[in-house]
């Protein structure tokens, strides 16, 4: 069984900058595609990033230049850099590894989930 475990949320002003963590235990995920997903109150999971294990990445369009995943397979961890954090960029954030159906845009693509961490930018 995976587990998955984010860290690093908090409050931010706009123009500011977070890093999120997110650390695997069970096994190890180096095989994987990990993605990141927000969710905000009243509407559904919505794509963030995804990173293959050899390196490629997806972003949103909506994140694209001002976030920046990356993962260390060694330490089983994947991360996600925000930076010029606007207020709309507040969500829980969640991280998630992939079943490798091929698609990875979209929430029932991903198999395990961590809890979630807040991410609040006041403007």
């Amino acid at each position: 069984q995976v587990q998955l475990a984010e860290s690093g949320g908090g409050l931010v002003q706009a123009g500011g900058s977070l890093r999120l963590s997110c650390a695997a235990s069970g096994r190890n995920f180096s095989n994987h595609v990990m993605g990141w997903f927000r969710q905000v109150p009243g509407k559904e999971r919505e794509f963030v990033a995804a990173m293959w294990s050899a390196g490629s990445t997806i972003y949103a369009d909506s994140v694209k230049g001002r976030f920046t995943i990356s993962r260390d397979n060694a330490k089983n961890a994947v991360y996600l850099q925000m930076s010029n954090l606007k207020p709309e960029d507040t969500a829980v954030y969640y991280c998630a590894e992939s079943l490798g159906s091929g698609n990875y845009f979209r929430d029932r693509d991903y198999k395990y989930w961590g809890q979630g961490t807040q991410v609040t930018v006041s403007s």
